[in-house]
């Protein structure tokens, strides 16, 4: 049986359109609940009902409102484990935000800043093996995500534009927490100390960011340093693509801010 067949597709419409959720569908027809959110969007675009499709507001085209402190979470996750997408010159441009299933709260938090960002489009999550792209279509990713261009970002310049930056200047934490979600962990190591001349296991909780891109890493050492965290750089072998903190005083600081995933 083809569960991608127009017979199915229609079956699927029909139910969509009798209002029930992408996922009883895709679960009641064995079709993947990616596709089945996909043709719920083409369905409502041909029909002129999909949420936006009257030519949405843009923050950067139209000056229209944008939740800043979700926006710097937003983009910090899109240096981090993001990608923008055009099949073709036809086609609506998607950003996608790749989590991991073992912290659904970082996909909840993903997909909510997403939704802020970009009130006037459906916001949807794409399953993948052990993990979910959480995605987006918008004519406007260009001008929000300037940092887009050919290639993987470590083999290209990552500069953020001023209005950029004045985001990520006032809204400093929410900036490093999508870095941490994206590219970093809360650890607990451990060494051995000498405690009354008997050996034993001392163990202390330290946060990691690691990125291969170094305009990444200087974005979150940067800001690191704004907020007062003392980092410093941990080299993988001869590569220094980790970012460490340790000292009690600015774990402390991370906790109080960003926590382990979750």
């Amino acid at each position: 049986m083809d569960f991608h067949g127009a017979g199915v597709r229609h079956k699927a419409i029909t139910q969509l359109r009798a209002g029930a959720r992408n996922a009883d569908v895709a679960r009641a027809l064995g079709v993947p609940l990616g596709t089945v959110g996909y043709w719920r969007h083409t369905d409502r675009a041909q029909r002129g009902e999909c949420p936006g499709a009257h030519h949405p507001k843009c923050p950067r085209c139209d000056g229209r409102d944008l939740d800043a402190a979700a926006y710097a979470y937003l983009l910090a996750l899109y240096l981090g484990d993001g990608h923008i997408i055009q099949y073709s010159a036809h086609r609506v441009p998607s950003l996608m935000i790749t989590c991991g299933d073992d912290w659904p709260g970082l996909m909840d938090a993903c997909e909510t800043a997403m939704g802020t960002v970009f009130p006037d489009n459906s916001v949807c999550r794409v399953r993948r093996t052990g993990c979910h792209n959480v995605k987006v279509y918008s004519k406007h990713l260009w001008c929000m995500f300037p940092q887009h261009g050919e290639g993987k970002k470590h083999e290209r310049p990552i500069v953020l534009e001023p209005w950029q930056q004045q985001i990520v200047d006032a809204h400093p934490w929410e900036f490093i927490r999508g870095l941490i979600h994206s590219d970093g962990c809360r650890i607990i190591n451990w060494t051995p100390r000498l405690v009354g001349g008997e050996r034993k296991r001392y163990e202390y909780p330290r946060y990691f960011f690691s990125n291969k891109s170094d305009d990444i890493r200087r974005l979150c050492s940067d800001t690191l340093t704004k907020v007062g965290v003392e980092w410093t750089t941990l080299a993988r072998g001869s590569d220094p693509f980790n970012i460490s903190v340790a000292r009690k005083g600015s774990v402390a600081l991370m906790d109080q801010h960003i926590g382990p995933k979750y």
